[in-house]
């Protein structure tokens, strides 16, 4: 999941530490995902991810 994320981010040019201000989560959470200790985030945080990407919930299937 996170290199579909890493890829948007690219994408945007934008870090994880925007991403973890942008959607209000804690660093340490977005930092979880990233280093794969959180396999299956929770529907709220990927609904925060997606909207502070500007991309749909289908692109993490």
């Amino acid at each position: 999941m996170w290199e579909k994320i890493e890829k948007q981010l690219n994408k945007k040019n934008k870090t994880t530490y925007w991403l973890a201000k942008e959607t209000g989560l804690p660093y340490q959470s977005i930092y979880s995902i990233k280093r794969n200790k959180n396999q299956q985030p929770s529907f709220s945080y990927m609904v925060k991810i997606a909207d502070a990407l500007e991309i749909s919930l289908d692109e993490f299937r």
